[in-house]
């Protein structure tokens, strides 16, 4: 895959909820902002993912077509509004709130 971002590219926001109401509310607004990017040129999909060894710590996965397209909507003027509803539930246990993966191999 070419170093310049030529391949998909995963990101992970991490997220928390120490209870039921929080898992709750994260579902609520990761719903919410699934319909708001749903049209977001570049982007692929995404999944809620909750960790079966720690259930307070859950993660939203998005599918990218390139590192550009992800960075195109990142510095555009509607990334922190569409985001806004999962921002209150980022997972402040991890030293980085997400990560960009570029895909190096893929079945």
């Amino acid at each position: 895959m070419p170093a310049d971002g030529g391949g998909e590219v995963r990101v992970l926001v991490f997220q928390a909820a120490p209870d039921e109401e929080q898992l709750a509310a994260v579902r609520a607004a990761y719903h919410e902002v699934s319909k708001r990017l749903a049209a977001v040129p570049g982007m692929l999909g995404n999944e809620l993912l909750r960790s079966p060894l720690d259930p307070s710590a859950l993660a939203v996965m998005s599918r990218w077509e390139s590192l550009a397209a992800f960075r195109a909507w990142e510095a555009g003027a509607d990334h922190r509004e569409d985001t806004a509803p999962l921002r209150p539930y980022r997972d402040t246990r991890t030293a980085a709130p997400f990560a960009v993966y570029e895909v190096d191999a893929a079945y």
